[in-house]
């Protein structure tokens, strides 16, 4: 799996991703090699709760030189050189006219920052500060950014829908709008499709959306064709973000703190992890925002590894390939499997024999002679009879007896081939 996600980081890092643009459909053309993607095209303008579909924009060419015609940065270099959604422009300026559209990191002055301005038409360029530094200060610059916003144009997003045996269903986003950036962008796109791949040949039972679509506004236009229906019929959500590099894991509640996912994600973590963090929910970060904004409510949480903003080379150059772990990224994603597993065996079991103990031995269940290493499964069977029912579910019955899950899955499974439990 490793070679797969490095082999499909390689084919994505350079591309010029943004709110919209061909650079995010070049991104899901590669990506629909890996799931199936639905692509789909909104028109610029489209209105979508209190949100409007920005201006498609696209980036051809964007450089500065100086007048002996060294260039100072370009674009076609590092795509973090231009500031995102810059205007068209060409034209010589002085340095004291240029600097006022250069944007730099002081206190980390080896990295070039990465800003958008969206909703504001401007341009600009960013560069390091060491390299700001050693501009000549009496020099004529050039400068060319050749760039387009269409007003008819559109944003792409892609999503899928893998059919289960139920209608009641799980989201996993995430979120195609950064150009080169490895753990605030490619980690999420790669580790969401790669969850499809474990997910597409199982008999789920439930049935599973991804959604593939530019942070802030992608989530705000599919929330208002979608939202109520999920208010329906979403019984858990995942925004998949920041899950590429070596931090420990870290765990964002949903708003409202309790749902399906935050116990499940909190279960696997308490026994699989001897380190993670959990945060509360708050208002800020990523497209969990919009899933949790108080007319939705949704149960939609975030597992990370180390959170946005919480890193140094967050928004920065920094955020390369150097810093994530193909390693860290299969782990997150069979961390996720883990926990999808977990939600779909969590169901309100029904003990068929609720007076005293039914008998197990005659029915294979018990050993005939007391062996030691039985005795944790025999626990759990007790523990399964005893709270299955019908208003506790199988999260319930672990948090109370703090037995292994996958045990407490496979009991749960015995008892339902033998009869002894409905669901």
């Amino acid at each position: 799996m490793q070679e797969q996600l490095e082999k499909y980081f390689d084919r994505l890092w350079p591309i010029n991703r943004s709110l919209t643009g061909d650079g995010n459909r070049e991104t899901l053309d590669i990506l629909s090699e890996i799931i199936p993607l639905t692509i789909h095209e909104v028109p610029s303008g489209t209105q979508c709760f209190d949100w409007i579909v920005p201006p498609e924009w696209n980036a051809k060419e964007a450089w500065i030189k100086d007048e002996h015609g060294n260039t100072i940065v370009d674009f076609a270099v590092n795509n973090l050189h231009l500031l995102g959604y810059s205007v068209p422009f060409e034209g010589e300026l002085t340095f004291n006219e240029l600097k006022e559209h250069l944007y730099t990191l002081p206190k980390q002055p080896d990295l070039i920052p990465y800003l958008t301005s969206y909703y504001s038409r401007r341009w600009g360029f960013c560069m390091s500060h060491n390299q700001f530094q050693k501009l000549d200060k009496n020099g004529i610059y050039t400068v060319k950014i050749d760039s387009s916003l269409d007003e008819k144009g559109a944003m792409t997003y892609g999503d899928l829908v893998l059919k289960g045996k139920s209608d009641k269903e799980i989201l996993l986003t995430t979120y195609i709008c950064h150009p080169s950036m490895a753990n605030n962008e490619l980690s999420g796109p790669l580790v969401t499709a790669f969850i499809y791949n474990q997910l597409k040949d199982k008999e789920n039972y439930y049935t599973y959306r991804f959604v593939f679509a530019p942070e802030t506004i992608g989530s705000i236009y599919y929330l208002s064709q979608y939202g109520e229906y999920f208010k329906q019929n979403l019984e858990a959500g995942f925004v998949v973000t920041c899950v590429g590099d070596d931090g420990q894991f870290t765990y964002k509640k949903s708003r409202r703190g309790n749902s399906l996912p935050d116990r499940a994600v909190y279960t696997i973590l308490k026994q699989t992890e001897s380190e993670f963090k959990v945060i509360d929910f708050a208002p800020r970060g990523s497209d969990e925002r919009q899933y949790c904004s108080p007319g939705f409510n949704l149960p939609v949480v975030l597992l990370l590894r180390t959170t946005y903003g919480q890193y140094a080379e967050y928004h920065t150059s920094g955020d390369n390939k150097d810093f994530i772990s193909f390693a860290a990224m299969e782990k997150t994603i069979l961390k996720y499997v883990e926990i999808l597993t977990l939600i779909e065996k969590n169901k309100k079991y029904i003990n068929q024999f609720p007076y005293c103990e039914p008998q197990l031995g005659k029915r294979g269940l018990y050993p005939t002679l007391s062996e030691k290493e039985k005795a944790i499964e025999i626990d759990a069977m007790m523990w399964m009879l005893n709270y299955s029912d019908g208003d506790h579910d199988l999260l319930d019955i672990i948090e109370k007896c703090n037995i292994d899950y996958k045990t407490m899955m496979n009991v749960a499974d015995k008892l339902l081939l033998k009869g002894i439990l409905k669901n």
